[in-house]
């Protein structure tokens, strides 16, 4: 067994307790497991635009405009929800953000409007989801570790795709055989269904059981922490008025905008319909986007692990490169069958989806020292705003040109951009010292 494995937790005035794993890792898994949901959530309305839109008549257009208010406030919230979790702690704020999420999708099954649409799986299932974010992922590893922590976020933003990989098929073939709201009242039991982990595994500081964190030092030990006081919101707006003064949050957050046009908002949302429309069938498309989660695990593992050895502006460089020639080639691979080209790409594609997430959490970490994670909640909350804005366009432009090819090459060309704007970030001399101007 690995050394590793077998630490000393250090309790304030009681003798050492040896465990068999650090807690780090306890909270780790209910992390994956909450995102693995988180994700899971947020993906199905990708494969409900269909069915909505034979039975209520609802246009593509007005059905991705829910989607689109999901997206927007999975990222708006993250910041607040950072914050948050620093005033009440991350177990309370994700235990409450998945009884939202069932709530919301809940909801849904008797539902008659498009305003409805609208409020359960834009608002409120957009605010659970964004309570557990990427912005979460930076909040777990800065607490809970010091060594790995690079590996960490990538295993962890990894849970992301892992969510896509889990409920997209299923949803698909229950909405197929049972109709859309089967998997709307899925989503909302096993939501609730993780809500007993969180209260069991999840702790907010290394301090609550008398640890420090993984891979820190033994002069590092653990003070009870107590609560932060103050306005949750007032800390992450101030938190962004700071970071807005610099030249790296503006390009981070244009570039992580791009991201989210490329990833969440186009291909995430449209993928499923895109290949419908060349007939395939609406399972098949599903299970191909599965399976970029599939590589995506693997991709944003590995890209975890490459963000603690290279230097993250190059990673972003060239992931968002990868992406923009991917989908500039993809209008030509949509058939009615699965083609060998059609693998190639789900395999780069698939690689390369949030393989951003790592490189760009080690880039607000550095830069802006104890404010990274809810900084990082701001550059996420452009990455949803531009999925929003993706969402919708696609969708217009499917309804007024009958295709979605020139979504694909837009998305392509704004990748292109998107990696300048990484390469136009300087390199910082001294990374521990957060970043105070441009």
């Amino acid at each position: 067994m690995s050394h590793a494995l077998f630490v000393t937790q250090t309790e304030p005035r009681t003798r050492p307790v040896r465990t068999r794993f650090h807690w780090a890792w306890l909270v780790a898994i209910a992390a994956f497991v909450t995102l693995i949901g988180a994700a899971g959530f947020r993906a199905v309305p990708s494969v409900l635009i269909d069915p909505l839109h034979e039975e209520f008549g609802w246009s593509r257009a007005t059905i991705s405009a829910a989607v689109s208010v999901n997206l927007v406030l999975f990222g708006v919230i993250s910041p607040f929800a950072a914050a948050l979790m620093d005033r009440l702690g991350m177990r309370r704020v994700v235990a409450g953000a998945l009884v939202l999420v069932a709530a919301g999708s809940g909801l849904t099954v008797f539902m008659t409007a498009s305003w409805q649409l609208l409020l359960c799986w834009g608002v409120l299932v957009g605010v659970g989801t964004g309570s557990m974010s990427m912005a979460f992922v930076a909040t777990v590893t800065g607490r809970w570790f010091v060594k790995h922590r690079g590996l960490v976020s990538g295993v962890l933003t990894a849970a992301g795709a892992t969510g896509q990989l889990v409920f997209l098929p299923l949803v698909a073939a229950l909405a197929t055989n049972y109709g859309w709201r089967t998997p709307a009242l899925v989503v909302a039991a096993a939501a609730v269904a993780v809500v007993p982990l969180v209260l069991v595994l999840l702790r907010d500081h290394p301090s609550d059981v008398g640890t420090t964190a993984y891979g820190a030092s033994p002069e590092e030990v653990a003070k009870p922490t107590g609560p932060v006081t103050g306005s949750s919101a007032l800390r992450a707006v101030r938190s962004l008025v700071t970071a807005a003064r610099t030249k790296t949050f503006w390009l981070l957050a244009a570039g992580f905008a791009i991201c989210g046009a490329s990833t969440n908002g186009l291909v995430g949302t449209h993928f499923v319909t895109a290949a419908h429309d060349h007939g395939m069938p609406h399972t098949t498309a599903a299970s191909l986007l599965a399976l970029i989660g599939i590589f995506d695990v693997a991709g944003t593992i590995f890209s975890g692990w490459l963000t603690d050895r290279v230097d993250p502006r190059l990673l972003l460089g060239g992931y968002y490169t990868l992406r923009g020639l991917s989908l500039l080639i993809l209008p030509s691979l949509f058939a009615p069958g699965t083609e060998p080209s059609m693998w190639v790409f789900i395999i780069i594609y698939g690689l390369d989806w949030i393989a951003t997430v790592p490189p760009t959490v080690a880039l607000c970490r550095n830069r802006f020292g104890d404010a990274g994670p809810v900084v990082f909640g701001w550059v996420f909350a452009s990455h949803q705003i531009g999925a929003a804005i993706a969402a919708v366009a696609a969708g217009a432009i499917r309804d007024t040109q009958g295709s979605y090819d020139m979504a694909w090459y837009l998305a392509g060309g704004l990748c292109v951009v998107a990696a300048l704007l990484s390469l136009a970030i300087r390199p910082i001399r001294d990374p521990a010292r957060p970043e105070t101007r441009s």
